[in-house]
């Protein structure tokens, strides 16, 4: 009676070694498909934490935002995406060049202009209620965007380097990391970025530019990681 004791005790520790060994198999293979999974979405999605103050009051310092990376895999970027893109400035660090996150204002072949505290594009300025200020300060003599290229801006214009500095100039798509789209943190403002596609009312700044020719007055703007200045 002892040896068949002895025996089954045996027995039942080879089952828990055995129980413990495919315990051990399973978190492996979890943590293998789990490291898969985050591989591959890290092929589309890219965390970027906000620094500087130049897309406020859009953006904030310290908001983490997410990169839609394959965003302009089959088109190019429309005019008010948030985009961040590799620079030519040195980064900080004094190690590589720093990303920059801005707005697109200017497409290939548009003429973009800054005067009277507007942005014109192709004549027509535009009406961009998301600028911290409500004003673009300052002249910039007309510039023809390049094919393969686009004109940025970040939306506090005051302190925001950008496309009218010569040190930035026109970014060509190639440098464009990707399309912000959401904001993960701070949890109070968390949810989807959008373009603002709708405050860029040509059409009807048109109809104000022809009004003031008129004797009307000009229409009046409405308000101005990795990690990205």
């Amino acid at each position: 009676m002892q040896n068949k004791q002895v025996i089954s005790d045996k027995e039942i520790l080879q089952k828990n070694e055995e129980s413990k060994g495919r315990s051990a198999l399973l978190l492996l293979r979890d943590v293998a498909i789990a490291l898969v999974i985050i591989i591959v979405i890290l092929q589309f999605v890219k965390p970027t934490i906000v620094f500087e103050h130049s897309m406020q009051d859009t953006l904030q310092p310290r908001d983490y935002v997410l990169l839609a990376r394959q965003a302009y895999s089959t088109n190019g970027p429309q005019r008010g995406d948030i985009v961040v893109f590799v620079s030519h400035l040195p980064a900080d660090s004094g190690s590589g060049t720093k990303d920059l996150i801005k707005r697109v204002i200017g497409l290939p072949g548009d003429i973009i202009e800054v005067r009277d505290g507007f942005v014109f594009v192709n004549g027509t300025p535009l009406e961009e209620d998301y600028t911290k200020d409500g004003t673009t300060a300052g002249t910039m003599a007309p510039v023809t965007v390049p094919a393969g290229e686009y004109f940025m801006m970040g939306d506090n214009r005051q302190v925001s380097d950008d496309s009218r500095d010569p040190n930035v100039g026109c970014v060509a798509e190639k440098d464009i990391l990707g399309k912000v789209f959401f904001r993960l943190f701070p949890i109070s403002r968390f949810g989807r970025i959008y373009g603002n596609l709708n405050t860029y009312n040509i059409a009807g700044a048109a109809s104000n530019t022809n009004n003031a020719a008129a004797g009307g007055s000009a229409p009046a703007g409405s308000g101005d990681s990795s990690s990205a200045a």
